[in-house]
C-alpha cells in the first residue's frame, strides 16, 4: 500500500504558530517540534544524570518529535483560546484524540501498534509527557524571551504567564536548563564562538 503518513505531517512546516501575533521572527510547528525534542531529551537526560531518574530517554525524544503531530490536521490554536473555557478545551481535545487517531490510520497495519505508542497521547507514560510538557514551555518561554529582545511587546504577558507555568512546574530539570543554557539563547554567533576559539589562517596572497 502507498501510504500519505509521512507527506501529511511534513505540511507542519506551513502552521504557523502563534498566529495572532505579531512576529519579528515566524516559527512553524515543524522546526518547533525540533525544538521541543532537543529540549526533552535535554530534561530527560539531566533528570537521569544529575537527579537520580530512570527515564527512558529515547522514548521521551520519539514522543516529543511527534507530539505536535495533530497539527498537521487541526492546526495551531494558541493557548489562550485552547483554555478559554472547559467546554472549549475539551472540545479540543477531542478534536485532537480523533486526529490522533486518523493518522494513525494512515499507516501501514504492521506499523501502527509502533507509531500509536507515540502518536498517541494517551499512550505515553505519565513522566514522559511531564517532560515533553516541561520541554514544550521552555521553548515558549524562549520564543518570548527572543521577541522582547526584538522590541516586540506582544509577547511580554506570554512570556510572564509561560514563566509562572514554569516555576509551578517545581522540577530542578528546569532550574538546571535554564540556569545552564537558556543565557546562551541571548548571544551573538561571535559571542558564542568568542572564547577560546581559534580563528581561521588568513590566506596568503597569491603571487
Amino acid at each position: 500500500m502507498t501510504s500519505h503518513f509521512f507527506a501529511y505531517i511534513d505540511k507542519l512546516r506551513w502552521v504557523i504558530r502563534w498566529g495572532l501575533k505579531r512576529n519579528t521572527v515566524p516559527e512553524n510547528v515543524k522546526e518547533h517540534s525540533w525544538d521541543v525534542a532537543t529540549i526533552a531529551h535535554a530534561l530527560a537526560v539531566i533528570r537521569n544524570r544529575v537527579f537520580g531518574g530512570n527515564v527512558d530517554v529515547n522514548a521521551v525524544v520519539v514522543a516529543a518529535i511527534y507530539h505536535d503531530s495533530v497539527e498537521a490536521v487541526c492546526s495551531d490554536v494558541i493557548t489562550p483560546v485552547k483554555y478559554h473555557s472547559r467546554q472549549i478545551r475539551e472540545a479540543f481535545k477531542e478534536i485532537e484524540r480523533t486526529a490522533e487517531k486518523e493518522l494513525v490510520a494512515m499507516l501501514p497495519e504492521e506499523l501502527k501498534a509502533d507509531f500509536s505508542r507515540y502518536l498517541v497521547e494517551d499512550n505515553l507514560p505519565q513522566e514522559h509527557q511531564q517532560l515533553i510538557k516541561m520541554a514544550d514551555s521552555i521553548t515558549a518561554y524562549l520564543k518570548c524571551q527572543m521577541e522582547l529582545k526584538n522590541g516586540n511587546m506582544q509577547f511580554s504577558k506570554a512570556a510572564e504567564s509561560i514563566g509562572e507555568r514554569l516555576k509551578s512546574y517545581e522540577q530542578p530539570e528546569i532550574d538546571y536548563f535554564l540556569r545552564v543554557f537558556a543565557p546562551s539563547y541571548d548571544l551573538t554567533l561571535d559571542e558564542i564562538l568568542a572564547p577560546g576559539v581559534e580563528t581561521a589562517p588568513v590566506l596568503k596572497e597569491v603571487n
